[in-house]
């Protein structure tokens, strides 16, 4: 079977940012599916070109039967970060390239179109129709609900007009699947007839809970710390304005030294790239935070060894509704790594977190529960400890990324039977 799939924010292993697609054609590839990706040749985190962005990749192969992922990486407009406006310019000039492109692919069995950003799923939809095959559309968040919700997307004529191309692309999908249980009534309620559930996850062979990343800490000088990590972007939408705030509560507290091994307090790492670093890092300064260190995001296959430092990890969004319908990717590569989730999201990721005894929730927006559970797991460390390994078993028993593959490919079949 041949897949194609529209992915403008498509990311390997070896560069920054999700790797849920890269894993899961990987699955498919080993099952003998041919997976044939376009993808912008711009990092979607960091809005810069890729170092070396081939108009052509054969990225691996597949076993006996012929399988093989294919990545195409098609000519944009380079302006992710500058602005609203130019950031449209950016989605519609990958919505046009990759269309030109996607006509060239031959003997495509299924097109998969994924959002954000929605208006690739429009590629998707046309090339399948032109080419006579099923549509797989992938909601991976709520958009254009989320922009709007988070301010981003104000002018009504382009709300209304995105608004309308959702209910389109539900309405004309063959299935539509989500990454998230809190996504399916949304999708239902505009007119999504089928909705499968794959939902973010793992691979836990990235990575190994015994390792003390103690290479990471050394080059930014952390031995002595205790070490609360946040991976991701850093944008409107991930809130670190109330991480930093944290960090200023936290900044002349030194840990009790009779029951821990560190001796310098809590130290916040901040690793990524996003719209909103810039002024962040100028925050920090301004409020004279020593305590926290800003990294510059590394690919997939070094984020073991950063997570491997971390003593906790922080998963943040604004404290609006909308993003309680999310689960987010960070934290399931937290529980991998066995490290304990300080979870500042409330709703279907709280429940998961909360089932799987893998972390601590606290009130999103709130700088002083945010610092609380930090200082908790920092004066018991066999219980933080004991908490990450519980996100390990669970991620292994319920979400690693061959179990959802498995699934992902059952549902690829019976669209194409």
């Amino acid at each position: 079977m041949h897949i194609l799939l529209i992915h403008q924010a498509f990311a390997a292993l070896d560069e920054p940012g999700g790797t849920r697609h890269y894993e899961l054609a990987r699955c498919l590839a080993q099952r003998g599916y041919r997976v044939t990706i376009i993808a912008s040749p711009v990092s979607y985190l960091t809005g810069t070109p890729l170092s070396t962005p081939p108009p052509f990749r054969n990225e691996m192969g597949g076993d006996e039967g012929g399988g093989g992922v294919t990545i195409l990486r098609t000519a944009t407009y380079h302006a992710l970060h500058r602005s609203f406006v130019h950031r449209v310019f950016v989605f519609f000039s990958f919505m046009l390239s990759s269309f030109v492109v996607g006509l060239r692919v031959r003997k495509v069995d299924l097109v998969w179109g994924t959002s954000p950003p929605i208006f690739q799923g429009w590629t998707a939809w046309l090339l399948a129709r032109l080419k006579r095959v099923p549509f797989l559309f992938e909601v991976r968040d709520l958009w254009p609900a989320f922009a709007i919700a988070v301010g981003v997307l104000r002018n009504r004529t382009l709300i209304r007009l995105s608004e309308w191309l959702e209910r389109f692309l539900y309405r004309h999908s063959d299935r539509v699947m989500v990454n998230s249980p809190g996504f399916i009534a949304h999708v239902k309620s505009r007119g999504a007839k089928r909705v499968e559930l794959v939902p973010n996850g793992a691979e836990p062979g990235m990575f190994d809970p015994a390792d003390n990343g103690d290479t990471f800490r050394a080059s930014y000088h952390l031995e002595d710390r205790f070490v609360a990590l946040y991976a991701g972007a850093h944008g409107m939408s991930n809130d670190l304005g109330v991480v930093l705030e944290a960090a200023r509560i936290l900044q002349d507290e030194v840990i009790d030294t009779s029951k821990v091994t560190v001796t310098s307090g809590i130290h916040i790492v901040l690793l990524g790239d996003g719209k909103e670093k810039p002024r962040l890092q100028e925050q920090a300064v301004a409020m004279g935070l020593t305590n926290v260190t800003f990294v510059p995001p590394v690919p997939k296959n070094d984020m073991a060894t950063a997570l491997a430092a971390a003593n906790a990890c922080i998963a943040i969004l604004k404290p609006l509704d909308e993003y309680k319908t999310t689960y987010p990717n960070k934290v399931f590569d937290y529980m991998a790594a066995g490290r304990p989730v300080v979870l500042a999201i409330d709703g279907v990721i709280h429940e998961m977190v909360e089932a799987a005894e893998c972390g601590i929730f606290a009130q999103p927006g709130d700088p002083a529960a945010l610092a609380n559970a930090l200082r908790a797991l920092a004066s018991d460390p066999a219980r933080s400890r004991r908490t990450g390994l519980k996100g390990r078993r669970y991620v292994e028993a319920h979400f690693s990324r061959s179990m959802l593959a498995e699934k992902l490919a059952h549902i690829l079949e019976e669209m194409t039977a």
